[in-house]
């Protein structure tokens, strides 16, 4: 690892000895989704560089609203790429620093490892008691679950509904068993290639709206050398390898 620093940083424009010098702190906010991932390479990036990074999670909505109303976060790692635009073009963000840091993927998950097939035949048939998605006003995942339930002609009754604020939420329902069946990131249950328990079916990407994440710095942050170095270090070869570890697309 440390042999392969050098080009990393020189990827980056950044010397050892500068970064060292200069270790600062960086607060940002981050979609629930991506909250394993960011923890991974945050680890790696503060390694590295000697900058701290503090980390929220939660919904991007609930996120845009409490930016707009003045949170203290230098930077937005959003679950779309609507939300990052909002905000630059109402000024809360800087321009030029949008980019895509992931595609993320949609599946439907059970804990029970018998419980979802290839065809996911229990949600067709209505064999479950509770289907868990995150809030669709607030989370993108969520949006694309009901365009999937639209995709698939399958209707769900309120009653058999557990809405999470965020996707976090929404995976806490079906993994505690609260909701037999959920819709979640894969990110949440696919880890090295491999799904981590349970059983799942990859929702095909036609049918809903692609979850381009994207990731800007906020205005608040326009000065902070943390919070640049780290969009920078999202773009690098080695978080783009955790990133797709998850399961997430380029």
């Amino acid at each position: 690892m440390l042999r392969r620093l050098p080009a990393v940083f020189a990827a980056l424009g950044l010397g050892l000895a500068g970064l060292s010098a200069h270790a600062g702190e960086t607060t940002i906010a981050v979609a629930a989704n991506f909250a394993e991932p960011i923890k991974a390479i945050v680890a790696d990036f503060s390694r590295a560089t000697g900058h701290t990074v503090k980390i929220s999670t939660g919904a991007t909505g609930k996120f845009y609203a409490q930016i707009v109303n003045g949170a203290p976060f230098d930077a937005l790692l959003a679950a779309d790429d609507e939300t990052p635009a909002r905000l630059v073009a109402e000024k809360h963000g800087v321009p030029d620093s949008v980019f895509s840091y992931a595609v993320g993927r949609l599946v439907l998950w059970s804990a029970d490892a018998g419980k979802v097939d290839a065809r996911a035949s229990a949600l067709k048939s209505g064999n479950f008691r509770f289907l868990s998605v995150a809030n669709p006003k607030t989370a993108p995942y969520g949006r694309a679950a009901l365009e999937t339930l639209a995709a698939m002609k399958v209707e769900v009754p309120e009653s058999k509904r557990v809405v999470g604020e965020s996707i976090a939420q929404a995976y806490q329902f079906a993994a505690t068993g609260n909701a037999d069946l959920g819709f979640v990131a894969q990110s949440q249950v696919w880890k090295a290639g491999k799904l981590r328990s349970g059983s799942a079916w990859g929702v095909p990407e036609s049918m809903h709206q692609p979850i381009r994440q994207a990731a800007v710095l906020l205005v608040r942050g326009r000065d902070n050398a943390a919070a640049r170095a780290l969009l920078d270090w999202l773009k690098s070869p080695s978080a783009r390898k955790i990133i797709e570890s998850y399961g997430y697309g380029s």
